[in-house]
């Protein structure tokens, strides 16, 4: 029997702009978090110092196609052992084909052999079945993505520490992209950001809004805090990411009041709601549950070795 969902590799920015839809196309249809936000998939694209260097990608890219061409799911690697599974509700029926290619196809290389690891949210009973099958094990290490609906949500007005003031990022200064740069590197213990990725991601990506890049700025004129959100405007709906605060400048409240001020922009733009992912660190869920981040669905990796 011919299948009716052939698969072949990705080729080209078509493919790109057709797995974007299909990632914009089933946020109305999936539980939170089951597909990719379409920032995610931008940043791939797009926030490199180099936008064409491995694009198509170096990385292998398997797309799932429907018998009249039409775009049913998709699997790429975020690391080198970490395969995400994209794919629309009605074509759930592919996850075990699409998670066998995987096994043959990605891995991380280990002293101890191949590993991959699927990150799968406890609601998916199903993936957790077909993962099991598959010989995946569950570990200890979770995530949680958090959704705020914005409705007659109570927003608070932000309140600024001292000596530091908020506003918008200028991404067309290189200058600035430096700054940001050096924030991201020290916020997040990195040292790989460099300025022309930022200005890049902000001058291409679709899901990169201008009003809703917020920074605190440092007497000294340096960034302090950073708030992006790239914004879904398909579904009316905010990604907070990044959120992060320069080791400097902690405990000043500065993270909360860029939140703070982007859910009022959100609001006054027309958005329905806001999502924000995070580890297991407690510290920053506890944090994202004061801001009113407080429908939330955990989800843990899974292994396998070879």
């Amino acid at each position: 029997m011919t299948n009716p969902c052939p698969q072949r590799a990705m080729r080209d920015d078509q493919d790109f702009w057709r797995m974007r839809g299909l990632l914009l196309d089933t946020v109305p249809i999936s539980p939170i978090g089951f597909n990719w936000d379409m920032r995610r998939l931008d940043g791939k694209r797009f926030y490199e110092a180099d936008v064409d260097q491995n694009w198509p990608p170096a990385r292998p890219i398997q797309l799932w196609e429907t018998g009249d061409g039409r775009l049913a799911g998709f699997v790429l690697p975020d690391g080198g052992g970490d395969p995400h599974l994209n794919v629309h509700p009605d074509y759930r029926h592919l996850e075990g084909e699409m998670l066998d290619w995987a096994v043959a196809h990605l891995g991380e290389a280990t002293p101890d052999g191949r590993r991959l690891e699927v990150y799968v949210y406890e609601y998916d009973v199903l993936r957790q079945r077909l993962l099991a099958e598959r010989g995946f094990q569950k570990t200890e290490y979770w995530g949680m993505i958090r959704h705020l609906r914005l409705g007659e949500q109570p927003l608070t007005q932000p309140t600024v520490a001292e000596g530091y003031t908020v506003r918008t990022t200028q991404p067309q200064d290189m200058a600035e992209c430096q700054l940001m740069a050096d924030l991201l590197n020290a916020a997040f213990r990195r040292d790989f950001h460099n300025a022309q990725e930022y200005h890049n991601f902000c001058r291409l990506a679709p899901s990169f809004h201008p009003d809703l890049d917020l920074v605190a700025v440092a007497p000294d004129g340096t960034f302090a805090a950073y708030v992006g959100v790239p914004y879904d405007q398909a579904n009316r709906r905010g990604i907070f990411e990044p959120v992060c605060t320069h080791p400097d400048h902690q405990r000043k409240g500065l993270a909360g009041a860029l939140m703070q001020e982007a859910l009022l922009r959100l609001r006054a733009l027309g958005a329905v709601d806001a999502t924000v992912d995070t580890g297991d660190m407690l510290p920053a869920n506890r944090f994202y549950d004061s801001m009113g981040f407080t429908e939330a669905y955990r989800g843990f990796a899974w292994h396998r070795r070879f």
